[in-house]
């Protein structure tokens, strides 16, 4: 795979740059392969090639932008076995978790274009009869969206689909760790036949080269998926000019399971979600306070359920849990187990990285005894580590679930409809999952607080790709 020419797409060429950077396979901790690492002159040509084109395609019809899109679908389906080798070598996940990246990526293409088709422009009353007044929406523009490690695919959907849906043009910057599938995805947009400087894919390793697609005023939206810090830095360094933000950002989701919850469906819903692409998701339950008369049965299921899980990667036999991205990230989430453990915590699973793996592992965790003072609550774990809080009825359990900056996911359990309508309407997140988590593509994804402005996903998504033009003409003088 180290031989692979892998090329930007920029103004509707494959193209290389003077100097490279490593991409490493976390399964393996082995280089395999060398990417493009933009120059100073090609950020400025894909700024200006994404804005004249967006002069072109912003004109297009919807009919014409569903049937490149449909096309584009399927030939990423007809690649589809290539693609997932490359993104699981990159990533190093199972294949089941890399099919669903893959898969969101297409579902999100065929979505947006179909829920175009349905945006209202709705007709406004004047309350004298002189003007017929309605709302047209529009493309809103040039679109430079920043995307994060965990899902590359996925975070390609979710941006690139409502985007070339609504007629703007994109500048996708893929994560400098997992930029690979995507410059593979990059090059069937030429062979879909989509104009040049529509789509333009690029990679980087340095941010000071990058910074113009932020500072320009050609952009008028900029998207990213990623942590807190870094998209505040980076709309810190955007505001130059007036733009408008969709950001899914940090989580640090509560989990709430009260005493009349079916206990032991929880603990495997939960295990399920925590341990899912090794804990780095956005939306991973991390804060899990289990009522105490409960707390035991709870620990024994979900230590039963994870204790199934094997390590591996990709066509890896059984119920597999991939490694850490980076050898960083592992030595982060150790240092925040072991901190966590000296301050009392007790460890029920795992807690180590494994000897016989080559690649950046670490054993499901569970961890119990857990205070909300403890470095495993006080900040966003991403990673294969579930902390399980004891409550009692004295507690405000809404309250400390909601005693965090982040604001993107939370779970709650209970069979009292009373208590489950009450956590939706009192937790302050994005989504509030009663029951059992559940996420697709037709309902919103976005955060409160700390965690971002904007949606990902659903018709809410793709109103931020376009304007709200007020239009008012007069019939009666």
């Amino acid at each position: 795979m180290n031989t692979y020419d892998y090329k930007m797409l920029i103004d509707g060429q494959l193209v290389s740059s003077p100097s490279t950077f490593e991409v490493v396979n976390p399964d393996t901790a082995e280089v395999i392969a060398n990417v493009p690492d933009i120059s100073d002159e090609q950020v400025l040509q894909v700024i200006e090639c994404a804005n004249e084109s967006f002069k072109t395609w912003s004109k297009t019809s919807i009919a014409e932008r569903e049937a490149l899109m449909l096309k584009y679908a399927e030939l990423l389906e007809a690649n589809k076995d290539d693609i997932i080798d490359v993104l699981i070598a990159e990533t190093g996940k199972p294949l089941d978790n890399a099919e669903y990246d893959f898969g969101m990526l297409v579902t999100c293409l065929r979505f947006f274009i179909e829920e175009m088709k349905r945006v209202e422009q709705p007709v406004l009353t004047d309350p004298d009869g002189r003007f017929h007044h309605f709302i047209k929406r529009q493309p809103l523009g040039v679109v430079v969206g920043y995307l994060a490690w965990n899902f590359p695919l996925l975070n390609v959907g979710y941006k690139l689909g409502p985007a070339l849906a609504a007629g703007c043009t994109t500048i996708i910057k893929p994560s400098q760790v997992t930029p690979l599938a995507t410059l593979k995805c990059a090059e069937l947009a030429i062979e879909a036949g989509f104009p040049a400087g529509v789509v333009n894919i690029i990679t980087s390793n340095n941010y000071d080269v990058t910074n113009p697609l932020l500072t320009s005023d050609v952009p008028s939206l900029f998207t990213m998926i990623g942590s807190t810090r870094s998209g505040i830095n980076a709309m810190k360094t955007a505001c130059t000019s007036v733009k408008h933000f969709s950001v899914e950002l940090g989580g640090n989701a509560p989990v709430i399971v009260y005493d009349d919850a079916d206990v032991k469906r929880a603990a495997q819903d939960l295990i399920n979600l925590k341990f899912a692409n090794s804990g780095q998701v956005c939306v991973s339950p991390n804060r899990c306070f289990v009522h105490e008369s409960v707390i035991d049965t709870f620990i024994e299921e979900a230590v039963n359920h994870a204790s199934k899980l094997t390590l591996g990667a990709g066509r890896a036999e059984g119920n597999i849990m991939g490694p850490m991205i980076s050898s960083k990230e592992r030595q982060r989430i150790l240092s925040v187990i072991d901190a966590s453990v000296t301050a009392g915590a007790k460890v029920e699973l795992g807690g180590k990285a494994p000897d016989n793996k080559a690649g950046f592992y670490i054993e499901p965790t569970i961890l119990s005894n857990v205070s909300l003072d403890m470095p495993v609550c006080t900040d966003e774990i991403f990673g294969p580590v579930l902390p399980i809080i004891s409550f009692s009825d004295s507690d405000d359990i809404i309250g400390l679930a909601n005693e965090c900056e982040f604001g993107l996911a939370a779970y709650v359990y209970t069979e009292s409809l009373r208590r489950g309508l009450q956590a939706a309407d009192e937790i302050t997140a994005g989504s509030v999952c009663i029951n059992e988590a559940h996420y697709s593509v037709h309902l919103p994804h976005g955060g409160l607080k700390q965690s971002g402005v904007g949606k990902d996903c659903s018709k809410y998504s793709l109103t931020e790709y376009l304007t709200n033009k007020r239009v008012s003409i007069l019939v009666k003088d």
